[in-house]
Order: C-alpha cells, then structure tokens, then sequence
C-alpha cells in the first residue's frame, strides 16, 4: 500500500509520506513480523502481548512485597504458600516485579503471554463452588 501510494501521489507530500513506514519495515521487519504472526513483542513492551508470572524456584514464599505492591490485587498466595498472577485481574503495570526484593527476582515477564505458567487461584474455586 506504501508503495502504490508512493508511486500514484501527484504531489511531493504524497511522494514522501510513505517513507517512514518503508524505512521502518525495512529494518524492523522481524519485530512486526513477531506482533502480527508469532502475538509476541520481543521488546517485552506490548501489554497485550505479555505476561508476568512468579518463579516459584526463586521465589522466598514467606515475603509477600509482590502481594503488596499490586496495585490490582492479583497477587494470591495458595495454602502451601506458592505465589501466582491472576492473569484476569493483572494490568501488567510491572509493579510486582519492582517490589520483588533483587535477592529473589522472582517475577518475570514473559511474551507471549501465554507462555507463562498457570498456577489456579484457590479464591476463584472458593467462588465459583
């Protein structure tokens, strides 16, 4: 379409206006390739397109700060203390990962987003039985 219009413009506007967009995909093909066709975003920067997920083998399950610092709640802690993102209820605002002391970097993001792990949120089976 950039092309065409390129091409069929009778002015020098509608000459140039393509360019920005043939020069970017030129060198950022494979980035739009990876949102259109794989749903991923490489940059990890599409909210859409990703995810965060505790690593329950980095994670100190008596530390809490993650539960803390979601703003939306959806930080839930299952009976044998494991921590899990509501993926429903998550903004993906990456504040859970600021609030992850470093020592654990325990939450990850990860794109596409569903990729990351699912662990069940025991409230939701309490409400739905």
């Amino acid at each position: 379409l950039s092309r065409s219009i390129k091409t069929g413009s009778l002015c020098g506007l509608g000459r140039t206006a393509p360019n920005p967009i043939l020069t970017s995909i030129k060198y950022f093909r494979e980035e739009y390739e990876a949102h259109i066709l794989e749903k991923r975003c490489p940059a990890g920067m599409c909210r859409a397109l990703t995810a965060y997920y505790i690593d329950l083998e980095k994670c100190a399950r008596g530390c809490d700060a993650c539960v803390g610092g979601c703003p939306v709640e959806a930080i839930f802690t299952t009976k044998n203390r494991k921590k899990g993102i509501d993926q429903q209820l998550c903004v993906k605002c990456g504040e859970c990962m600021v609030a992850c002391p470093p020592e654990y970097n325990a939450v990850c993001k990860v794109s596409p987003a569903d990729q990351a792990p699912v662990i069940e949120n025991p409230m939701k089976e309490n409400n739905n039985g």
